[in-house]
């Protein structure tokens, strides 16, 4: 195909900055087409997620047969699932139809809401690590996947044994690094940080530029490499007049020239 087709299945954020509006953005960017498959609605800003609205499974399975059936689809991201029967949906669908997939792992908004319910984590972990090309925790994220504080390298380890091809734990909190792991290779990958206060839709930005580079044939170096430098950027322009907490990311630089 001519245009990169990248799919993300996960949750609509009605501020804008993060979730499904962020990664079409971001797939946009990275010059990719961009489909999504809803599996819930948030009622959410820059300060809060006060209500969360769930899709019917068989809903997000004919999302899913739409997209695949007629589009067709170059490679997958998963964002927030949030409940145990959309992630087995959404596994059970992707079992069968498998393309490069990014499962981000989305667990908690920067703002503190919990994004996964706990029963969904194991499902997660059982049902999706097995079929992403790589998992992207940030490292709060990675910590309570890997049962507690480590290394970002011993991190990414122990994520790998729970059923990853690769694991990518992203340097948004603590040093400025993402730490790429493949089952053989660590690649620290640096991360340019600015103080600016819009980090909002930072991991989605991520997560959804490493998808559309695998979508266009890159190797997941390459793709991570670029991803790492879209969130940067993204954070760089990031909108801090918008909202009264974390400002949203701005992956197109909306402003120009800045």
């Amino acid at each position: 195909m001519a245009v990169p087709r990248a799919l993300t299945i996960a949750t609509s954020d009605s501020g804008g900055g993060a979730g499904i509006q962020a990664d079409l953005k971001a797939f946009a960017a990275a010059g990719a087409h961009g489909m999504s498959v809803l599996v819930a609605l948030t009622a959410q800003n820059t300060t809060a997620v006060t209500a969360v609205e769930t899709l019917p499974p068989d809903f997000v399975r004919a999302q899913l047969e739409a997209v695949f059936g007629d589009i067709g689809v170059d490679a997958t991201k998963t964002g927030m699932l949030f409940a145990r029967d959309l992630v087995d949906t959404v596994a059970e669908y992707l079992e069968t139809h498998r393309t490069p997939l990014v499962v981000d792992p989305v667990m908690v908004a920067s703002s503190g809401a919990r994004l996964l319910r706990d029963d969904a984590v194991d499902s997660l972990v059982e049902r999706l690590f097995p079929l992403a090309t790589v998992v992207t925790p940030n490292l709060r994220e990675a910590e309570a996947l890997a049962g507690g504080p480590a290394s970002r390298a011993e991190l990414a380890e122990r994520i790998h044994a729970r059923g990853a091809a690769a694991v990518i734990v992203t340097g948004g909190h603590g040093d400025p690094i993402d730490h790429l792991y493949d089952g053989i290779h660590h690649v620290e990958i640096p991360v340019q940080r600015h103080d600016v206060a819009a980090t909002h839709g930072a991991g989605c930005t991520h997560s959804a530029t490493l998808t559309a580079c695998l979508a266009r044939g890159a190797g997941l170096e390459e793709a991570a490499r670029a991803a790492a430098r879209a969130a940067s950027e993204a954070v760089r322009h990031g909108l801090v007049e918008l909202g009264d907490g974390e400002g949203p990311v701005d992956v197109l630089n909306i402003k120009g020239g800045e």
